[in-house]
């Protein structure tokens, strides 16, 4: 748990030492919400469908989330390549409060507008009371979610990634615990379904916050005050809103596409709906590790962007990709060969297993262009080229992904396969305009540190 002092230390540092605790944050904070769904599918297959729709609006609330966070742990990187402490210090002080604001709203939001947002998804009617209860109150403790956000931002910043993991590990303990007394019930509790869900989620949330806040005081030496904020640091907040808000608009942008996306499925029948959601479930082992070699990438391009050297910048992103392409990849046919078994876990239902089985075909190529892309795009927003991932983000997943999915799904009547279809081609397409783009060498120019 040791930071790393020097540009030197970060190369000697390998990215797989710094990748698998993350993986291992990542799969189980993921896996908050897919256990929830994997534990349901025991109980009520409309419980899964009610808990996925309102799980697409939550996802988007954590990408916004996210959006700071992501902004912090790249500043903070940089600002320690530079050496300067007090910087770090006042960034993770600006980037707390404005997520716990921001947090307050949404979750008041939530709480308080479910029935516009699930209306935005055009929920069926026979899962819609499920799906509000869960969103309601999911989002009533969004405020303590952002502040835990902050928190693992600020760990990942420093690379203390072993701690995030160990906060992901209790989390996820305390959440399938209480799943499993509270949805079917155990003695004098009885049995409460999505409910039971969402008081155990939210436990674990609150537990999880605690004690990541335990961690901080104990492993990292920057003192969270309000000095930094008199007078109120507006270049700082500038800079995580320059980063957060274009970068955090390419996710956001994604998680939209995905929703009015899930509008087109949920007219496709119940059997279509829990496919979808189990697929979702499923695909995440394919890409994780990926996701996790992207994010240690952007620490290490950060830390070596702040320190100057832009030759190991080129050589770190470029590794990473060929890595990131040939585990995805592998792992999807893996799963595309054992797609029955593995749906089987979910469901006997012949219908699902057929077409998931059909999905996981396209599946292969969509994880081949989904690794490249998290890499670029992380990448690139570490070294401050910003508007083109969220540029190639809005033009592609809309007109691509989204529009397509319409136009094969709906129009051409290809159902699913041809929604997997249209977001597989929006993925490649995304993946050769990043590539074009790192090679052109724009990104050398930034610097966020004047």
């Amino acid at each position: 748990m040791t930071a790393l002092k020097t540009a030197e230390g970060t190369q000697k540092l390998s990215v797989f030492k710094m990748t698998w605790p993350i993986f291992i944050e990542i799969l189980l904070q993921m896996m908050v919400g897919n256990v929830d769904q994997f534990m349901l599918s025991h109980y009520s297959q409309h419980s899964v469908a009610a808990v996925g729709n309102a799980n697409q609006i939550i996802n988007i609330v954590i990408i916004a989330l996210s959006v700071i966070s992501m902004s912090a742990t790249i500043l903070i990187a940089q600002h320690r390549g530079a050496g300067n402490k007090e910087k770090v210090a006042e960034v993770c002080t600006v980037a707390l409060l404005s997520n716990l604001v921001f947090g307050v709203v949404i979750s008041a939001a939530l709480f308080v507008f479910d029935g516009f947002f699930l209306g935005l998804l055009d929920v069926p009617a026979d899962i819609w009371d499920e799906a509000s209860l869960f969103l309601r109150y999911i989002g009533l403790f969004i405020v303590v979610q952002s502040a835990y956000i902050s928190f693992i931002s600020f760990f990942r910043g420093y690379s203390l990634l072993k701690i995030t993991m160990i906060c992901s590990v209790v989390m996820n303990l305390i959440n399938i615990a209480g799943n499993c007394v509270l949805i079917h019930g155990l003695g004098p509790i009885p049995s409460m379904g999505v409910l039971g869900v969402t008081i155990s989620t939210n436990t674990s949330k609150v537990l999880g916050l605690l004690l990541i806040l335990y961690f901080f005081r104990r492993f990292i030496d920057v003192k969270l005050s309000l000095k930094y904020l008199r007078p109120f640091p507006k270049n700082t907040l500038h800079k995580i809103l320059y980063l957060g808000l274009p970068s955090g608009g390419e996710s956001l942008s994604y998680q939209i596409s995905q929703m009015v996306i899930m509008r087109f499925v949920n007219v496709m029948g119940l059997v279509v709906i829990t496919t979808k959601i189990y697929a979702y479930i499923i695909a995440m082992f394919s890409y994780i590790y990926s996701q996790a070699l992207a994010m240690a990438t952007q620490i290490i391009v950060g830390f070596l962007i702040g320190a100057g050297d832009l030759d190991a910048v080129e050589k770190r992103v470029w590794k990473t990709i060929r890595i990131a392409v040939t585990i995805s990849t592998t792992l999807t046919l893996l799963l595309f060969f054992n797609s029955d078994n593995i749906y089987g876990i979910f469901t006997d239902n012949p219908e699902v297993l057929e077409l998931g089985r059909h999905i996981f075909l396209i599946e292969v190529f969509l994880e081949a262009g989904r690794a490249v892309n998290m890499v670029m795009v992380m990448s690139l927003q570490a070294a401050g080229d910003i508007k083109w991932p969220v540029t190639t983000g809005l033009v592609s997943m809309w007109s691509v992904a989204t529009l397509g999915a319409w136009f094969f799904g709906l129009h051409l009547g290809w159902g699913l396969v041809g929604v997997w279809l249209a977001m597989c081609l929006d993925e490649c397409l995304r993946a050769m305009v990043f590539i074009y783009r790192w090679k052109s060498e724009g990104w050398r120019k930034n610097n966020l540190l004047k």
